[in-house]
C-alpha cells in the first residue's frame, strides 16, 4: 500500500498551500485510509491537491457529469458526493470528506 501512495504522489511539487493568484472558492478536506488528510482546493477551472506539503494542479473536464471531474498528464481527480477518488493508470485512492471542526 505504501507503494500506491508513493506511485500517486511522485507528480505533487513541496507547497504549503495555493498561490493567493489562483482564488480558488472553495477548500474541502478529505480523510484517506491509512493515509492521513488530503486537501482539494477548487474553482470552476482547476483544483489544487494538497497532501502534507505536497501540492499538485489539475485542470477541470467540463463535459464530466454528474461527478465533478480534475486532471492533469499523471493522474485524475474525481468528486462524487463525499468521496474523492484519485486515479493513476490502474492504480486509485478513495478518501471521504470530513468536517474541519
Amino acid at each position: 500500500m505504501l507503494t500506491l501512495l508513493v506511485t500517486l504522489l511522485a507528480p505533487f511539487s513541496l507547497a504549503m498551500g495555493s498561490p493567493w493568484w489562483e482564488q480558488y472558492e472553495l477548500r474541502d478536506t478529505f480523510l484517506c485510509p491509512d493515509r492521513g488528510r488530503l486537501v482539494v482546493e477548487r474553482n470552476d477551472s482547476q483544483a489544487a491537491v494538497l497532501i502534507g506539503r505536497h501540492r499538485t494542479t489539475l485542470f477541470r473536464d467540463a463535459a464530466a457529469l454528474p461527478a465533478l471531474r480534475y486532471s492533469n498528464a499523471m493522474m485524475r481527480l474525481v468528486i462524487r458526493g463525499d468521496v474523492l477518488s484519485l486515479e493513476r493508470e490502474s492504480q486509485t485512492l478513495e478518501c471521504l470528506r470530513t468536517d474541519d471542526a
